[in-house]
């Protein structure tokens, strides 16, 4: 039974989707906080980057601090992976885009995915409430752009 289901996870993964036919990727959010290991967050990036390398989606990580909010997208510029387009986004400066090595969005991911969330202070009563810092993978197509 158990050789089966990890059959059948292997065949899904091997195929591009999970049991259910959708994309691995598809329900791929987390709220920072994360409340694993180091280790466990360096897979979850890991893991990121090669679905951003093979597929086309791509990574957005959104900081919520009191008046303003600010938007990371690392989308890959070619299918070895090796470099990223990084835009970032800020209330307050604009869009500004760049081109970055894989090891540069992998450090700043595992980052901004490991620290802490912002404090009460940092942050106004209604953000601290309903809007934590997330991460999530998307569609590049559902990707903002400027």
């Amino acid at each position: 039974m158990a050789s089966e289901r990890l059959s059948e996870t292997r065949s899904a993964y091997q195929a591009g989707t999970n049991p259910d036919g959708e994309a691995p990727w598809t329900d791929l959010e987390v709220t920072v906080p994360i409340n694993r290991d180091h280790a466990s967050v360096v897979a979850l990036v890991e893991c990121a980057l090669v679905e951003l390398t093979h597929e086309a989606v791509g990574a957005v990580f959104v900081s919520r601090q009191v008046g303003r909010s600010a938007r990371t997208q690392y989308v890959a510029v070619d299918d070895v992976g090796e470099q990223f387009q990084k835009r970032h986004f800020d209330d307050r400066l604009g869009w500004h885009e760049t081109t970055v090595p894989r090891r540069t969005v992998r450090d700043e991911l595992i980052t901004q995915l490991t620290r802490s969330a912002s404090t009460p202070a940092e942050r106004s009563d209604e953000e601290a409430a309903s809007e934590p810092d997330t991460f999530v993978v998307k569609p590049v197509r559902d990707l903002r752009t400027p």
